[in-house]
């Protein structure tokens, strides 16, 4: 079924789950599903989660990995980019603009040597991410495009993982 054709069905849900929501008193955090990473051969890793889904990582070759599966930090791109294009694609249907195409790209630049802990204090992680958002609608203009992926970008809930420091625990195991 087309984009289009979903929007009204896309609003009105989001305005019954948000009305809810604003119903209950006492609406707050609740769980999340994990996800359960078990490593299966060499570093590629099966990760399972709730309803049965289910997906590999494997790491490239010169570090180790078979390179069969995407990496980790692909999936932390995949990731911010389809859930900005969804926050957007959701508030353009709350605001009835029809969007005629959405494409979101998520990249980032790293540093290896701080996975690898070489050098003097380099990150394991991203040194910068950068999203790039592609869009156009019927009887939009740029300043409502404006407005449309910048409410977006503030409600993205990966977004806001990847900006804001989250508090984190780790829990170890052994047996």
């Amino acid at each position: 079924m087309p984009y289009g054709l979903r929007m009204t069905e896309i609003r009105e849900s989001i305005l019954n789950v948000r009305s809810a929501l604003a119903a209950k008193a006492d609406a707050g955090p609740a769980p999340d599903r994990p996800a359960a990473a078990v490593m299966e051969d060499g570093l590629r890793c099966h990760v399972e989660g709730g309803d049965g889904w289910a997906l590999v990582t494997d790491m490239p070759a010169p570090v180790g990995g078979g390179g069969s599966a995407p990496t980790p930090g692909w999936l932390i791109r995949a990731a911010l980019a389809s859930c900005a294009a969804t926050t957007i694609a959701m508030r353009a249907a709350e605001l009835e603009i029809e969007l005629s195409g959405l494409e979101v790209t998520a990249e980032s630049e790293t540093d290896m040597r701080g996975l690898l802990a070489v050098g003097n204090g380099a990150q394991p992680g991203p040194a910068s991410v950068r999203l790039r958002v592609e869009l156009g609608a019927k009887g939009a203009d740029p300043e409502q495009f404006e407005e449309l992926v910048s409410w977006a970008d503030t409600h993205s809930p990966v977004g806001d993982c990847v900006r804001r420091a989250v508090p984190f625990e780790l829990e170890i195991t052994t047996g």
